[in-house]
């Protein structure tokens, strides 16, 4: 588990190296993407950005303690959407999500609650016993020890996890967990419902950002980092 921490380590300081190169070209804020996963009505006026890590405790607090609130006044009423994005901060935190990108849609989201719900179980342990408790979970939510061993070594899958972070360090200034992005406003940390709920209120009647176009050099950039990454790290999730 030291070795995996260790090379985790490096893969986010080549990415913070990357970051110099491409950040003046930088977006300020993240925009809607063909893949993304979306919780709630997809033209809801406004856009929440979450990014989290799947074994982050404030993640989890957020999850717990407001978003319930935030889903029952904005999201089911149609007036925000909530667009979760991975930011993983350890090899636990990938493997968790590359396990729940494997799920189809209507289960995304009740998988990552659950997560979060038992994030002790599993989230601080060491590689096996981690891949253990999260096999455990999957079954629960209906997947086969069949299809969680090909998930979990997918690399294309944890590829896309890792650049999630990537793209989040480099362009958009994410450097802690949860941040959240409300119509593109910058918000940090796990706060109560009676405060994020004002970046809502200040966000009522703007128009929600437009969905991003095709790559551009930037991402042609990143596909290189990423293959660097790979050359280091890319097995990992097989072999864990």
């Amino acid at each position: 588990m030291r070795l995996y921490r260790v090379i985790f380590a490096i893969v986010i300081a080549m990415a913070a190296a990357y970051a110099v190169v491409v950040s003046a070209r930088a977006a300020d804020a993240p925009t809607l993407q063909a893949d993304d996963h979306i919780l709630g009505k997809k033209d809801a006026p406004i856009t929440i950005f979450e990014y989290a890590s799947l074994t982050c405790p404030h993640c989890a607090a957020f999850t717990h303690d407001t978003l319930p609130k935030v889903k029952a006044n904005w999201i089911d009423t149609g007036k925000a959407k909530l667009v979760y994005r991975d930011f993983p901060l350890d090899q636990s935190a990938v493997v968790a999500a590359t396990i729940a990108r494997c799920f189809p849609p209507d289960r995304y989201f009740p998988f990552i609650e659950t997560l979060f719900d038992n994030q002790r179980e599993w989230a601080h342990s060491d590689a096996a016993s981690t891949k253990a408790a999260l096999s455990r979970i999957a079954r629960l939510g209906g997947m086969s020890q069949e299809q969680f061993d090909a998930c979990a070594s997918n690399q294309k899958i944890s590829d896309a996890v890792l650049n999630s972070r990537l793209v989040a360090q480099n362009r958009y200034g994410v450097d802690s967990t949860p941040t959240f992005f409300i119509n593109g406003t910058k918000v940090d940390g796990d706060l109560p419902y009676d405060e994020f709920v004002k970046y809502l209120n200040a966000k009522t009647g703007e128009a929600a950002p437009n969905i991003a176009g095709l790559a551009t050099a930037a991402n042609e950039a990143r596909r290189g980092v990423i293959e660097t990454i790979r050359a280091w790290f890319g097995t990992l999730v097989s072999r864990t």
